[in-house]
């Protein structure tokens, strides 16, 4: 696990753009937090660092939405609305297991459909620190995971 502290979205952005080099099809990345934490402003630099450079928006309303245009493609999914467990009708599993990397906000609604490794990254605002302050905790599950947050840790030393 490794946390580091933010103050501004670019800040945001920066760490997203720092994760998307080491990243390659099938990964899945969750973001958790509350609204307005961020992690849609780090799924724009992860998406800048695969090289998208469509605009990338929250997916709220559409659930998920797709960037073919970068090194390899990004699935953007929002599964806030899916509190009543329906991931498995969305094919969560054949892009988990496809060709593009898979930013899953709001993952404890589909807990049941994540695969065996993923990078949870945890969003945590403290608006008494600062407006845009954030903590980003990145918890790794499997060794592929533990090494690319070692590597992020090892980049700020």
């Amino acid at each position: 696990m490794f946390e580091t502290t933010v103050t501004s979205p670019d800040q945001t952005m920066a760490w997203g753009q720092a994760l998307a080099p080491s990243l390659q099809p099938r990964d899945v990345i969750l973001l958790d937090g509350d609204l307005g934490a961020g992690k849609t402003t780090f799924t724009k630099g992860l998406a800048l660092g695969l090289g998208i450079k469509r605009n990338v928006k929250s997916p709220t309303f559409t659930i998920i939405r797709e960037y073919q245009s970068g090194r390899i493609p990004l699935y953007h999914m929002d599964v806030y609305r899916l509190e009543d467990g329906s991931g498995d009708e969305l094919g969560l599993d054949e892009y988990f297991n496809g060709d593009g990397v898979n930013v899953v906000e709001w993952s404890q609604f589909i807990e049941d459909e994540l695969p065996a490794q993923y990078l949870r990254i945890v969003f945590k605002r403290d608006d008494e620190a600062g407006e845009n302050q954030r903590t980003l905790r990145f918890e790794p599950v499997g060794a592929r995971f533990e090494k690319i947050v070692q590597q992020l840790e090892d980049s700020q030393k």
